[in-house]
C-alpha cells in the first residue's frame, strides 16, 4: 500500500527500527548537519529531531540514507521498478484473448496513476493558511560553515509551462534571504528554468511558483528523477505508489501541490530580478560558488497545524542523495536499454557524484561499438553531462571498482582508446573553463579486435580448469585454510 504521507513513512521506519527520535536539544545551525553526516556515513538510522532551536517543529533527515530505507521508500527493488516501467513503455502486442484481457488490466493500472484533484477541505496542507509568510518560524538548516545562509534543501518546486500548461516538479534548493524571499537555484539545463525563461520571453513579469515541503517518499523521489521533459513527475510518482497523487489548488497562484504536504510556499519569481545565491556546500564535496539566480517571493504559506520539516544535506560522498542517485541508476537502466539494447549493466559510482563517471558494460558486436554507445549516451538527457564514460565487455562486473580499474589499466592504450568531446556539462562542474560548457572523455576498455586495427593476438584471461575447481571444492574444508573472501566495496549497490 502506498504511504499516505511523510508521517506514514516515518511510522513505518519506526516500526522497522530505522528511525531514531532525538529528544536532546540541537541547533539547526551546523549541528544537525554534523550529526546527520556522521549517521549516513556509518549506515545509521533516519533521524527525527524533536527539539530544534527551542521550537516545536521537528526536523526529519537521512530518510533515504541506506539501501533498506530506500527500498522501503519505493516499496520495491529499484531494478524491479525499472523493469515494470520499461514494460509499460514497450508493451508486447497481445496475440490472443487472454493476452488482450491482461493488456486491458495493465492499461487500467496506468489510468489509475494520474494525479487527481481533491477539495481544499480534505487537504492536510490547508489546516493553517498564513497570508503574512514568515520563514523564520521553521527550523531551516544552516548546513556548512561557508554557506551563504540557510537553505531549504528538500523542496518540491512546482511550475507550469506558460504556453502549454504542462506541469513540472523539480528539486531546486532555496537560499533564504529573509522571512519571505529566497533564491531559486534553477540550473539553466533544468525544466523549471526553461519555464522561467519562456515566461520572461513572453513578457510575464511575475511567474507563479509553488513549493511543497514534505510529502510521501515516492513524490519526493520523483522530483529528483531525470524524466523526459514531457513526463509529469506526479504521474511518475503515481506509477511508483500504485495509486494517484492527490493534488490541491493553491490559495494565491494557479498551481496544484500534493495535498499531503507538510508545508507549502506560494508565490512568484520576478522574471527580471536576479540576486547572488550561495555559496553552498554541494554534493560534489566542494562549495558551489555564488552566482546570480532568480528570486522567489513568498506571498502565502499553507501548512499543517503541527508540521514536520524534512531536510537533507549534501557534501562529500557518501551522502543521503547518493542513494537517491543509485535508485535512479537502477530504475532507468531498463529504460535506457529500450534505446540501447546492447547495454548490459551500468554503474554511476557514488564517488563520481552522478555526473563525473559512468561505467558501462556492453554486448560488443562490431568494430567501434564502444564509441557508438559513448556518443549515443552523450546525446541523451542528463547522461549528456557525464564527464567520463568508460565502456567494458559484457562479462565485466562494473560495480566491482577493483575489476573496473584492473580492466581499464590492462585493456586501454591511451592514444588509441581515449577520445574527447565538447559540449554541455553539469552546472556544478567547477573544472570547466566556462560555466555549463566543457570537455568530456570517452574510454573504450573493451577487448580489441583485429577488425578494429589491432594487429596482435589479444591474450586470454587466466581461468582455472572447472574440473580442478570442483575437486578442490570437495577437499577445501579438510585443508583448514580460511576461505578467501572478496573484499566488498562498502559503497557498492546493495551493501
Amino acid at each position: 500500500m502506498a504511504y499516505k504521507d511523510l508521517r506514514d513513512f516515518l511510522k513505518k521506519l519506526k516500526e522497522e527500527g530505522e528511525l531514531l527520535e532525538v529528544e536532546l536539544p540541537v541547533s539547526s545551525y551546523l549541528e544537525i548537519t554534523e550529526i546527520a553526516d556522521r549517521a549516513v556515513k556509518a549506515g545509521g538510522p533516519a533521524l527525527l529531531f524533536r527539539k530544534v532551536d527551542g521550537g516545536t517543529i521537528p526536523v526529519a533527515i537521512n530518510l533515504f540514507g541506506t539501501y533498506k530505507r530506500l527500498k522501503m521508500a519505493l516499496e520495491d527493488e529499484p531494478d524491479n521498478i525499472g523493469r515494470k516501467a520499461a514494460k509499460l513503455l514497450k508493451p508486447e502486442k497481445p496475440s490472443g484473448f487472454i493476452d488482450k484481457v491482461k493488456k486491458l488490466v495493465e492499461l487500467k493500472k496506468i489510468a489509475d496513476i494520474f494525479p487527481k484533484e481533491v477539495p481544499k477541505k480534505r487537504a492536510p496542507c490547508k489546516e493553517v493558511i498564513e497570508k503574512e509568510p514568515d520563514l523564520s518560524k521553521f527550523p531551516i538548516l544552516f548546513c556548512w560553515p561557508k554557506d551563504g545562509g540557510r537553505f531549504i534543501t528538500l523542496p518540491l518546486v512546482f511550475t507550469k509551462d506558460p504556453e502549454t500548461g504542462e506541469r513540472n516538479c523539480g528539486m531546486y534548493r532555496l537560499h533564504v534571504y529573509n522571512k519571505n524571499t529566497t533564491g531559486m537555484h534553477w540550473h539553466w539545463h533544468k525544466v523549471g528554468a526553461k519555464h522561467f525563461l519562456k515566461a520572461r520571453k513572453m513578457g510575464i513579469k511575475k511567474f507563479p511558483v509553488a513549493v511543497a515541503i514534505g510529502s510521501d517518499p515516492a513524490v519526493i523521489y520523483s522530483a529528483t528523477a531525470p524524466l523526459p521533459e514531457d513526463v509529469d513527475e506526479m504521474v511518475f510518482a503515481g506509477f511508483l505508489r500504485g495509486k494517484p497523487v492527490e493534488m490541491v489548488k493553491c490559495e494565491t497562484v494557479d498551481l496544484e501541490v500534493p495535498a499531503n504536504a507538510e508545508i507549502v510556499l506560494e508565490g512568484y519569481v520576478e522574471t527580471n530580478e536576479f540576486r547572488f545565491e550561495g555559496p553552498f556546500g554541494d554534493h560534489t564535496g566542494y562549495y558551489s560558488l555564488p552566482d546570480f539566480y532568480p528570486v522567489f517571493h513568498i506571498t502565502c504559506i499553507t501548512r499543517r497545524k503541527e508540521p514536520i520539516y524534512p531536510a537533507t544535506i549534501v557534501g562529500k560522498p557518501p551522502m543521503e542523495d547518493c542513494y537517491l542517485g543509485k535508485a535512479t541508476e537502477r530504475i532507468f537502466l531498463p529504460l535506457l536499454r529500450t534505446q540501447l539494447p546492447e547495454i548490459v549493466d551500468m554503474n554511476l559510482p557514488i564517488e563520481g557524484v552522478f555526473h563525473n563517471f559512468a561505467f558501462i558494460s556492453i554486448d560488443k558486436r562490431y568494430p567501434g561499438h564502444a564509441r557508438k554507445v559513448i556518443s549515443a549516451l552523450w546525446g541523451m538527457g542528463q547522461m549528456s553531462f557525464t564527464k567520463n564514460i568508460v565502456i567494458f565487455d559484457k562479462d565485466v562486473n562494473v560495480h566491482d571498482i577493483g575489476e573496473v580499474i584492473w580492466r581499464w589499466g590492462n585493456n586501454v592504450d591511451p592514444k588509441r582508446d581515449v577520445f574527447f568531446s565538447e559540449g554541455p556539462v553539469d552546472a556544478l562542474d567547477h573544472t570547466s573553463p566556462i560555466p555549463f560548457y566543457g570537455s568530456k572523455m570517452g574510454v573504450d576498455a573493451t577487448r580489441k579486435w583485429k577488425s578494429e586495427g589491432f594487429t596482435r593476438d589479444w591474450p586470454p584471461d587466466i581461468e582455472m580448469d572447472e574440473r580442478i575447481k570442483r575437486r578442490v571444492d570437495e577437499i577445501w574444508d579438510k585443508l583448514g585454510i580460511p576461505t578467501p573472501l572478496k573484499k566488498p566495496n562498502p559503497w557498492s549497490w546493495g551493501f
